[in-house]
């Protein structure tokens, strides 16, 4: 068990010896990880003998279970299952898998051994178990204040991203599928892996994590009034926005986006669940049912 102390409301350090309890009567037995630094998941992972363990369980928010995630592909632990215990402020992974957020009651999942097969999506080399976002609200939740997040949670995002409006500015890109090639001004990209991000659950309401799939949606919008018409369909989480003439929508297995205008560095980064990405142009795929987890 792998857990970060400092996501969320920091709770979870209180619930480890109820944790420990169940996960035991249920016949595991149980080593644990602190994280207390940059890189400490990877370098854990590569120092020790991963072949004793039956399972990973990792506690934290989104970016925290993407480090994991990416750790366990990187040393071939992808057939290990890991269990989920979500402890940040989002948790929109944890939310799309129906998990509770009692990190007790996560253990007692574990220990029922349900296992499911997800997809992952991969952006050159690095994965993402929830979504990669570009443009103009990309980089939000890696750039909210960690303690204006606890405090706040979800709704730091939405004053995040409202505050950035302002800089409205569309970005022309190309956005390449098996199918097609789009070139379009766009404000702002999300490819998801599951139905939603930042707390909004119903972004692509029939998204699915096991069908090969991934879902493209772009905001169109030249002028600052036409995009907040769609903005705020999209932060209610009203999924037939996505039938909007000011929205792309489109799922693929594979999708490719480029930046093509002079704005081009100016929100280059993507963001990959909540973490900070690679810079666009960045290839996209899935990877169909590369992950086992408890659910």
């Amino acid at each position: 068990m792998i857990y970060n102390s400092n996501s969320g409301n920091h709770s979870f350090s209180s619930k480890i010896d109820g944790c420990l309890e169940v996960l035991q009567k249920g016949g595991y037995e149980v080593s644990l990880f602190k994280i207390m630094g940059q890189g400490d998941i990877e370098e854990h992972l590569k120092n020790i003998d991963t072949d004793i363990y039956d399972a990973f369980i990792i506690s934290g928010g989104d970016g925290t279970i993407n480090i994991m995630v990416n750790a366990m592909m990187k040393f071939g632990l992808q057939n290990k299952p890991l269990g989920v215990i979500p402890s940040g402020t989002a948790n929109d992974f944890a939310s799309f898998m129906d998990l509770p957020k009692d990190p007790v009651e996560c253990c007692r999942i574990i220990c029922r051994r349900n296992i499911k097969s997800i997809d992952l999506g991969k952006v050159n080399d690095r994965y993402f178990i929830n979504v990669c976002a570009g443009g103009l609200f990309a980089n939000v939740s890696s750039d909210v204040d960690k303690e204006i997040k606890n405090t706040l949670g979800k709704l730091a995002y939405y004053i995040e991203g409202i505050g950035r409006i302002p800089n409205f500015s569309p970005i022309s890109m190309r956005i390449t599928n098996s199918r097609e090639v789009i070139e379009d001004k766009l404000n702002l990209f999300l490819v998801l892996n599951s139905s939603g991000t930042g707390g909004i659950v119903n972004l692509s309401p029939d998204a699915k994590i096991d069908d090969g799939q991934l879902d493209f949606i772009g905001f169109r919008g030249k002028t600052l009034a036409r995009f907040t018409s769609v903005l705020m369909k999209y932060f209610k989480g009203e999924g037939e926005y996505l039938e909007d003439d000011k929205i792309i929508f489109f799922r693929d297995k594979y999708i490719k986006v480029e930046y093509l205008s002079d704005e081009k560095e100016k929100f280059s980064r993507t963001d990959l669940d909540g973490e900070e990405g690679l810079k666009v142009p960045v290839e996209i795929k899935n990877v169909n049912k590369a992950l086992k987890i408890f659910y």
